[in-house]
């Protein structure tokens, strides 16, 4: 069982006893409300560069990342380390291996963003950081199966292992004393891209496997972790039984909006593909509506998913439970 959903369940039950009212929701004790907003991840926590530009979705300035709508909703600033923020997020990083999903080496991973941010900054109480990557580890390691370099089970593995790495930064995090919330990769076998390859089944198989040992690692953490499900929210099954109640809903979850095509390594799934970090209102599909798109590239979803992503975020999770 997911661990949010294990501790949803305790709540229910401890809620008989006035013991656990705070965490209840009981005013006995206020609920948690963070002072500063920290950020770590790969491109779907990226925030661009210091005009804000660059963001992996359709860059039309408005809230167009799931980390900046969480931060509307407890009105508070996030803005990118580039412009003097502290979300630390670079698009295409890797969370401890190199070089990034383009191949660039100089990329910062997420554990030497965590590290930059320990070395430069100080922990204050009421600290929230948000997590969120383990894309472009998925991505490169499809992309070591399609060359022939690692097999499908090797990629498993891989995708397992990224996972636990995520959990390592997460820990690091918690000693220090701060409320984490992470974020587990949504499958990826739902996306444009799997489609395109014919390989629906291994990428979710690993999107799921790296969700697995995340979630086995951060569970015995306790109560200043908060995991955020993201696989429902983005193009879930269509058996509607199992799809989120509060799903909105895309009249397109099969192809871009985005028409940026990048000449060169892009979001890594190859050379002259669209990449969404070079997207704005301006290249997209000839009169679509962007909200009614699921997805901004073959890989990264559009502003109106990464909002749907932040309301999951706070509405369901960080709201409810703390």
């Amino acid at each position: 069982m997911p661990a949010f959903w294990l501790r949803r369940t305790l709540l229910v039950v401890a809620c008989a006893s006035t013991a656990w009212l705070a965490a209840c929701g009981s005013s006995v004790e206020k609920a948690f409300q963070p002072q500063r907003l920290i950020a770590f991840g790969d491109s779907m926590a990226y925030l661009g560069d210091a005009g804000g530009n660059g963001r992996y979705t359709v860059n039309d300035g408005s809230v167009n990342n799931w980390t900046l709508q969480v931060a509307q909703r407890y009105n508070r600033p996030l803005a990118s380390s580039a412009a003097g923020g502290l979300s630390y997020a670079r698009g295409n990083a890797r969370i401890s291996a190199k070089p990034d999903a383009a191949g660039n080496p100089a990329t910062a991973t997420v554990a030497e963003q965590v590290d930059q941010f320990f070395a430069t900054q100080s922990v204050q109480p009421d600290d929230m950081v948000m997590l969120s990557a383990g894309t472009a580890d998925l991505i490169v390691g499809m992309r070591a199966v399609l060359d022939g370099s690692q097999s499908q089970a090797q990629y498993l593995a891989q995708a397992g292992q990224a996972g636990a790495d995520l959990a390592t930064q997460v820990q690091r995090l918690y000693d220090a004393g701060m409320h984490v919330v992470v974020a587990g990769v949504y499958r990826l076998g739902r996306t444009p891209w799997a489609r395109t390859l014919n390989q629906e089944a291994l990428l979710t198989s690993a999107s799921d496997e790296f969700n697995k040992q995340l979630l086995l690692k951060i569970e015995p953490l306790g109560e200043r972790v908060r995991y955020i499900e993201m696989a429902g929210y983005v193009n879930p099954i269509d058996d509607t039984y199992h799809r989120p109640w509060n799903y909105i809903g895309f009249a397109n979850s099969t192809s871009p909006v985005c028409t940026s095509v990048d000449p060169g390594a892009g979001i890594g799934t190859g050379a002259n593909q669209v990449n969404s970090a070079l997207c704005t209102s301006a290249t997209v599909v000839p009169g679509a509506d962007v909200n009614t798109y699921e997805f901004a590239d073959q890989v990264y979803v559009s502003p109106a998913s990464q909002r749907q992503l932040g309301e999951h975020a706070y509405n369901d999770v960080l709201r409810e439970t703390w």
